[in-house]
C-alpha cells in the first residue's frame, strides 16, 4: 500500500509563516551563494531535530539518512549531509532565525488573547533548556537520594 498524501511534519511546517521568513532571508541574504540546501530547508531540518528530540548533529543525520527517500516530501530538500548542515549552520546569519522565532511569538501571544483583547502572555518569554546534569556527590550530598535523573 503506498502513502497517499503528506507527511504530518510536513502538514505543521505548512502553518508556519513562510512569506515572513523568506523577506527575513532576502534581508539577510541567508540564500546568497546557496546552491540547495537553501534557508527554508536549513530551518525545517532543525524544527525537526527540536520535534523529535535528537541528541547531536550526528544522531539527526542518522534519522535522516535512514528516511532518505522521504527528505524531499518533508521539505528538507535532496542533499541534507552533515557536512552540509554544519556547515550551514557555521555560516547561516543567526538573525534570520531569531527574527522569525520573535514573529512566531508575536503569532503565539495573538492567539493567546483573551476575550477582552488582553494578551494572556504578557513581558518576556523565554526558553528552558531541561539538559540532565552530572553533580559530584562529595559536593552535592543531597543529590545521593536522588534515584533517578531529572532536569
Amino acid at each position: 500500500m503506498s502513502y497517499q498524501g503528506k507527511f504530518v511534519f510536513a502538514q505543521l511546517c505548512g502553518l508556519l509563516p513562510k512569506a515572513k521568513f523568506d523577506w527575513l532571508v532576502k534581508k539577510y541574504q541567508g540564500n546568497k551563494w546557496v546552491k540547495s540546501f537553501k534557508c527554508w530547508n536549513h530551518l525545517l531540518v532543525m524544527v525537526f531535530a527540536q520535534l523529535t528530540k535528537r541528541e547531536s548533529l550526528r544522531d539527526l543525520i542518522a534519522v535522516l539518512d535512514a528516511h532518505q527517500e522521504k527528505l524531499r516530501h518533508m521539505g528538507f530538500g535532496d542533499n541534507v549531509s552533515r557536512s552540509n548542515l554544519s556547515k550551514a549552520n557555521e555560516i547561516r546569519d543567526a538573525r534570520i532565525f531569531e527574527e522569525f522565532a520573535y514573529i512566531m511569538i508575536g503569532i503565539a501571544r495573538d492567539k493567546r488573547s483573551s476575550a477582552d483583547g488582553e494578551s494572556c502572555v504578557d513581558g518576556n518569554v523565554y526558553a528552558f533548556d531541561s539538559t540532565t546534569i552530572s553533580l559530584c556527590l562529595s559536593l552535592f550530598w543531597w543529590t545521593s537520594s536522588i534515584t533517578v535523573k531529572a532536569a
